[in-house]
C-alpha cells in the first residue's frame, strides 16, 4: 500500500470519527435549562449616577460645560480608577520642598 492510499484511509477515519462524535454530542439528553429555584435571585440596584452620567451623554457638547456633569463624570472615573480624592494641599502645614 503505498503513502496516498494510507493518507486517504486515515482522511476517511479521521471525519468518520469526528460524525460520530457529534451525533453522540447532539443525541446526548441534557438536564435541561437552569428553573429560577435553582440559582439565587439577581438583585439589581439602581445606581443614580448612571442616570447622570445618560443624561450628561445625550447634552452632546453642552455637557462639557455643566457643572453637573463634569462633577458626575469626576465621580465615575473616581469609582473606575478606585482612586480616593485627594486632599486640598494648598494649606501651609505642608512642608516646604527646596
Amino acid at each position: 500500500m503505498d503513502g496516498k492510499t494510507l493518507a486517504r484511509i486515515g482522511a476517511v477515519v479521521f471525519v468518520a470519527l469526528a460524525v460520530t462524535a457529534t451525533a453522540i454530542d447532539m443525541n446526548r439528553s441534557d438536564a435541561g435549562p437552569e428553573t429560577a429555584t435553582d440559582k439565587p435571585p439577581t438583585i439589581v440596584r439602581h445606581d443614580p449616577l448612571d442616570d447622570q452620567l445618560a443624561r450628561c451623554a445625550l447634552a452632546g457638547e453642552a455637557g462639557a460645560h455643566d457643572p453637573q456633569c463634569l462633577k458626575a463624570w469626576a465621580d465615575n472615573r473616581r469609582r473606575f480608577l478606585g482612586a480616593t480624592p485627594v486632599p486640598d494641599q494648598t494649606s501651609s502645614d505642608r512642608p516646604e520642598v527646596r
